[in-house]
């Protein structure tokens, strides 16, 4: 196995994909839908904007994804304020149903992801961790706003 951060990063993510997918194959929920499903969870209520940037999914497949929510009863879309150019994403209640048991199962593959890890190291490595993304984050926001100076001219 190559243990290089990439490598390491994309199999583990993928591997997580696979256990979160097959923890939740009775709940008929599909790609980006539990992770859609934990955002609402904590900002219930939340713009399709926002929904999108907590998310890191683009505009279009967010709207794929929660055009799929809506029509299995899980979200709502309304105004709200008389403001009828955004539409702000609510759980139904099969939608809170559903979340508690994706909370469950991220839950339980954080556990198993961290077994035989002191707390401690735990605490350093997610440190570390999101030190490493907002590294990337950054470089990534310069490359865009060069990208953008590009496009401009």
């Amino acid at each position: 196995m190559d243990g290089t951060y990439h490598y390491m990063l994309m199999s583990n993510h993928l591997l997580l994909q696979k256990k979160l997918l097959a923890a939740l194959k009775d709940t008929g929920l599909t790609m980006g839908q539990p992770k859609v499903l934990d955002y609402l969870g904590e900002h219930n209520g939340a713009s399709q904007k926002e929904i999108a940037a907590g998310c890191h999914i683009e505009a279009g497949s967010l709207t794929s994804v929660l055009n799929r929510m809506e029509e299995n009863g899980l979200v709502q879309r309304r105004t709200l304020n008389g403001n009828r150019r955004s539409y702000f994403v609510f759980l139904t209640e099969e939608g809170e149903k559903l979340y508690k048991v994706v909370q469950e199962a991220f839950t339980d593959l954080e556990k198993e992801a961290f077994c035989g890890i002191s707390e401690e190291e735990r605490k350093q490595f997610m440190k570390t961790f999101l030190q490493i993304y907002k590294n990337v984050e950054e470089k990534s926001s310069d490359l865009m706003k060069g990208a953008d100076k590009k496009w401009k001219n």
